[in-house]
């Protein structure tokens, strides 16, 4: 059904009204997964739109887009998309800034910790010495990546383990916002092997002394760029400092669709909102700004990668993973990330003017508002 964006709107604001004990029943149901489409249709109609002005548009396997030099595509990319996955590391529970887009937003200081002398591997705990007996049993990862707020608050914990697998010839990536990285422990970092290292450039809006530790990082680290939820503030800042930020010769950019979850939604609350296949909700002006941004990268041809690393790159993601291990036909973990649908955060872009659905009908008379039970 292609309910028209009034009745979205009618329907939508009684929804957000409904209190916790009342039931959403099969009726409701249909009426709501017909919103979401429309205004999925009408963001992918835009979308598509601004992707055909990018003349150097490429992908990785219909998996994901992107513009630049192939031999900078990240690596960790790769094995997320191509390999075995994203097979993620944590250890440290603290990070030294406060971001409104961070997962974490607001329960920061009550982060449990992995353990005194422990690593998380594959939701698992694990000592050092247990590494071994890991890697002797499981088959080796095509990549790894250290996540989970702020690493270089506790770097010097994860030489050692970077050198192990290291060993093994896997390839391993660190995210960082930078502000804690010096050219000691940069090149601590690259002498224990590690192979990439991504920064987190919007969480101190492009901080001059992160751009500056971005180029000491290329001095000893093979692959280096910056991974950021694209913002309209990182996007403005980034090209007030665009010439200074290239001169880094980093290697690649990933602009991230910011998805947003029950933490940090309302730090975005009164933005158009859509939600990508009944799954990750984000704001509508974070993968335009991605397409914009990598139109302008093309356009100049920057010696590097801009990769859209949209909710279409997140759901493959999760279809490669399960495929690799070897789950059901079309088993996949991408999924909405909220207990309840907050109905109240779709109001403002059905209430914008300025925003159309594709194609409109009429209801059928048991689906329209006036003759539901309110």
């Amino acid at each position: 059904m292609k309910i028209s964006k009034n009745d979205a709107l009618i329907w939508f604001d009684y929804l957000s009204q409904l209190s916790e004990d009342e039931e959403i029943n099969s009726k409701h149901e249909e009426i709501i997964y017909s919103v979401f489409t429309q205004i999925e249709e009408a963001i992918d109609h835009r979308n598509e739109q601004l992707m055909s002005e990018i003349k150097g548009l490429k992908t990785l396997k219909n998996r994901t887009y992107y513009i630049g030099n192939d031999n900078k595509f990240p690596k960790g990319c790769c094995s997320c998309l191509l390999g075995t996955g994203l097979s993620a590391i944590r250890k440290t529970n603290k990070c030294n800034l406060n971001c409104k887009f961070c997962y974490n937003y607001g329960e920061l200081e009550n982060i449990s910790p992995v353990g005194e002398g422990m690593w998380e591997i594959g939701g698992s705990k694990f000592y050092e010495k247990d590494i071994d007996l890991l890697l002797s049993i499981h088959q080796k990862p095509t990549g790894i990546s250290y996540v989970y707020l702020e690493p270089f608050m506790e770097i010097e914990k994860y030489y050692p383990v970077i050198k192990k697998f290291s060993d093994e010839k896997i390839h391993q990536h660190l995210y960082t916002n930078g502000t804690l990285a010096t050219e000691e422990n940069l090149k601590a970092l690259g002498q224990a092997g590690l192979n990439e290292l991504r920064f987190n450039l919007g969480a101190t809006n492009c901080s001059d002394q992160v751009i500056e530790n971005i180029g000491i990082a290329k001095k000893y680290i093979k692959s280096v760029g910056i991974e950021t939820p694209m913002t309209p503030e990182f996007f403005k800042t980034f090209f007030k400092k665009k010439q200074k930020i290239l001169e880094t010769k980093l290697d690649f950019i990933n602009c991230a669709e910011l998805h947003l979850n029950e933490n940090n939604i309302y730090n975005y609350f009164g933005e158009n909102m859509y939600i990508c296949r009944q799954g990750y909700i984000s704001p509508v002006w974070s993968r335009e700004l991605s397409l914009k941004f990598m139109k302008i990268a093309d356009e100049e041809n920057w010696d590097l990668v801009v990769h859209d690393c949209s909710n279409f790159t997140k759901f493959a993601r999760g279809l490669n993973l399960s495929n690799k291990e070897g789950m059901w036909f079309g088993a996949n973990m991408y999924a909405c990330e909220f207990s309840e649908i907050p109905y109240e955060v779709f109001i403002p872009i059905l209430n914008d003017d300025d925003f159309k659905f594709l194609s409109e009908e009429e209801l059928p008379d048991e689906y329209k508002p006036k003759l539901m039970e309110f």
